[in-house]
């Protein structure tokens, strides 16, 4: 007799909510935008956007905040990727919004475009009249983004309030807005880094090349190593040296360290991600270290 197997795997699941999400907010929204910067959690969301609605094209475009200070790498695969998609990019620049007299500048040897996304960012929104926005955080890389609801209500001002937070039962999600309201997205949510792995591997997802170990002349600050290049400020008693260096996450690059590594493959990158205890934001993100609620801080403002 035919023996049928009907289980599940972890990442089906995963990827069966995350479409159910996507094609949620379709229907309930009028301008929705996927916030896509070129990073794994990002590609991993448009691989999922193309499979929620194949084989009729993604129908909604994708938004980068630009701090203008990220990794060439990741802005080449940013453009060609959306260009080999056909989706529509709009770029949402941060230098704009500091010759616009939006934002100012930080100056110093910790100074970062990093906070000013904000700005840049609710600009874009109200610009483009955009009123969901999915973004790829997820609820295992920091303790403030494990409060959000998968449907995150911004108000008009486009801030966010843990405590009057929508309640979520199984999956039910609340649309209902106001004019100059939005909603944050996480498809994600339920995710952890290592599933974003495993999934990149069965989908045999390209990723850029700045995931995977390279040598690049590196120096350390509060034991993170920092890039070398003309937007890093760095003091004469940070001495520049060559390493073997790979990126869990990525962003702006004043404020993202590397991990020294030798993965150079995907299979390597999961091996070395199951054996590590420290989260990706932990170990590679200054901008989470100025507080000890530095993220809450900046999402009540209306970070991502």
């Amino acid at each position: 007799m035919l023996q049928h197997d009907y289980t599940t795997s972890q990442l089906d699941v995963l990827e069966a909510e995350a479409i159910h999400i996507m094609r949620e907010v379709a229907a309930e929204f009028e301008r929705p935008c996927l916030l896509f910067s070129g990073g794994k959690d990002s590609i991993v969301m448009l691989r999922i956007a193309e499979k929620a609605f194949w084989p009729a094209p993604i129908p909604f475009p994708l938004m980068h905040v630009d701090t203008g200070h990220n990794f060439p790498e990741v802005i080449e695969f940013r453009d060609r990727r959306s260009a080999e998609l056909g989706a529509r990019l709009v770029v949402a620049s941060v230098q704009d919004s500091i010759d616009a007299g939006r934002v100012v500048e930080e100056t110093g040897r910790r100074a970062s475009r990093n906070r000013l996304q904000t700005t840049t960012l609710l600009d874009g929104i109200e610009d483009n009249e955009f009123d969901a926005v999915f973004g790829g955080a997820r609820r295992d890389e920091e303790k403030a983004r494990a409060k959000e609801r998968v449907f995150s209500f911004r108000d008009d001002f486009g801030q966010w309030d843990p405590k009057n937070q929508r309640p979520e039962l199984w999956n039910l999600y609340n649309a209902k807005i106001r004019k100059g309201e939005h909603i944050r997205v996480f498809p994600l949510s339920n995710w952890t880094e290592l599933d974003v792995w495993d999934y990149i591997r069965r989908e045999g997802i390209e990723i850029p090349s700045i995931y995977f170990a390279h040598t690049r002349r590196v120096f350390e600050r509060d034991g993170m190593l920092l890039p070398e290049g003309d937007v890093v400020v760095r003091g004469d008693d940070e001495p520049l040296f060559e390493s073997t260096v790979r990126y869990r996450t990525v962003g702006d690059m004043t404020c993202t360290g590397a991990v020294s590594s030798t993965a150079a493959t995907v299979d390597e990158i999961i091996a070395e991600i199951a054996a590590t205890r420290i989260t990706e934001r932990g170990a590679t993100r200054a901008d989470d270290r100025a507080s000890e609620a530095a993220m809450e801080d900046r999402k009540k403002e209306g970070y991502f």
